[in-house]
């Protein structure tokens, strides 16, 4: 079998940890905290012992190594192994939050707790700017807005996915929660008339079918799909030859209940012939 690695990186807090523990759970051998110079002689090592599904995670503690690893994965790639990048990623607000609930210092900071808020700021669009280029190269996933079981089901099913081949995310998302940091294109969908003001489909969801029914009888809907699907059609080809292992469409309305979650369903199932799709629904997974 040929050798499956995984790279887990992100921004700290942001829940690499919990995602290592999902692969460790999928059958991953798991390591934390590798320097990037031990990256290619590790690998080497653990496929005699460990098997063929290895998972990495590096972290901004290694910041001055890290420019090598992509020319590390693009070596690896050369030779038949199948790598795939992992980001996590979060708003800042998120990630501030969290480090003022945990009381944890920041990997980069010599006294953020005796500095304030200012300083942990500093330091965290400090550790954007020095993993900015391994995020460039890696599948994104904003932890934001989920709970720690969806990103562990997230990152679950796309290990899932058939390697080698580009896979289509679509998801689904409330506006008032925030736009997904994670997403490659995002559409707004919010002109389109709204279920929620029919009563009878106010606590329903964009699967049901009375909610379907309604939104297939306006012309407005049935557009905003083929235009989406038109452009989407046009350009995934382009972005599969440029090496592209995932793509991420957001779709949000106002509450991320109704006619982005109908739009999901109804894209994933358009392109699933074509390429391999998986459907996300923010809202919805975290109840």
């Amino acid at each position: 079998m040929a050798l499956e690695i995984v790279l887990i990186t992100g921004m700290s807090g942001s829940g690499k940890s919990v995602a290592l523990h999902a692969l460790e759970d999928a059958g991953y051998y798991c390591v934390d905290n590798l320097p990037p110079e031990l990256l290619a002689s590790f690998v080497a090592l653990e496929h005699e012992h460990h098997g063929n599904r290895l998972a990495i995670a590096m972290d901004v503690r290694s910041a001055t190594a890290l420019p090598l690893v992509p020319q590390q994965l693009e070596r690896m790639r050369a030779q038949g192994v199948h790598v795939q990048s992992l980001f996590l990623d979060a708003t800042t607000d998120t990630l501030v939050r969290r480090f003022s609930e945990t009381r944890r210092r920041h990997p980069l900071s010599k006294d953020e707790l005796r500095e304030g808020q200012r300083a942990l700021l500093q330091t965290i669009e400090l550790e954007r700017e020095l993993l900015a280029e391994l995020r460039e190269q890696s599948h994104v996933i904003d932890t934001s807005a989920i709970r720690s079981s969806q990103l562990q089901s997230y990152v679950k099913s796309l290990m899932a996915m058939p390697p080698g081949r580009l896979t289509l995310v679509f998801q689904s998302f409330a506006f008032k929660r925030g736009v997904p940091v994670d997403a490659d294109y995002v559409f707004d969908v919010r002109m389109l008339p709204n279920p929620h003001y029919e009563p009878g489909l106010r606590d329903l969801t964009g699967r049901d079918q009375p909610v379907i029914d309604y939104l297939l009888q306006q012309p407005e809907v049935e557009l905003m799909r083929s235009h989406i699907g038109h452009f989407l059609s046009h350009w995934l080809q382009a972005l599969a030859q440029n090496h592209r292992s995932y793509v991420t469409v957001a779709i949000g309305c106002t509450g991320g209940q109704h006619r982005s979650v109908y739009l999901v369903e109804e894209l994933a199932h358009q392109f699933s012939p074509l390429w391999t799709t998986l459907r996300r629904h923010r809202e919805l997974d975290a109840r």
